[in-house]
């Protein structure tokens, strides 16, 4: 791909951890999603021309790539339910003072939103992406990047700071 550095591609593979590990929230699924997206990228390098963009453009193939997953997923667990399984989820606990607890609030709160959401905090307010680019990223308009953004930001802070707002209600005709 382009000309980067070995450091520059460490924290380029950390970041897409960080975020891999924030949709999948486990390390394992998101250590195999990043080498997939590594992958995708190597396989089809010719597809991408801006030095500039290859932020963005892996972390759309790492996106796509955890949306398909999820739709396989899904479709599995529908098989898997026919035969009376479930799947189990486990959760890392912190082990340190009031700082850790409260973290692990926030941290809960943040788990409990839409994959979308975190998808677009995580890009824009963590990774540092433009909304311009978290729009690339995902595919969708850049109002729409803005409004889902204020949406999640939002709920985000309704779960944390415990001031549930009334839902919002729609007048159908």
């Amino acid at each position: 791909m382009h000309d980067l550095d070995e450091q520059q591609w460490r924290e380029l593979l950390q970041r897409l951890r960080r975020f891999a590990l924030w949709l999948t929230r486990e390390p394992g699924s998101a250590d195999d999603l990043v080498q997939a997206t590594v992958e995708r990228a190597l396989s089809r390098r010719d597809q991408q021309r801006e030095a500039e963009a290859l932020r963005a453009w892996l972390f759309t193939i790492l996106y796509r790539l955890f949306l398909d997953a999820k739709r396989r997923e899904r479709l599995h667990a529908r098989w898997l339910s026919w035969f009376g399984r479930s799947a189990v989820e486990h959760e890392a606990l912190g082990d340190n003072t009031e700082d850790i607890v409260l973290a692990q609030a926030d941290l809960q709160a943040f788990a409990q939103l839409s994959t979308e959401q975190r998808a677009l905090l995580l890009l824009v307010s963590i990774e540092g992406l433009s909304y311009k680019e978290a729009a690339a990223a995902l595919e969708i308009p850049i109002g729409t990047v803005m409004s889902r953004l204020s949406r999640a930001r939002a709920a985000l802070r309704e779960l944390t700071e415990g001031n549930p707002q009334p839902p919002a209600l729609r007048r159908l005709k």
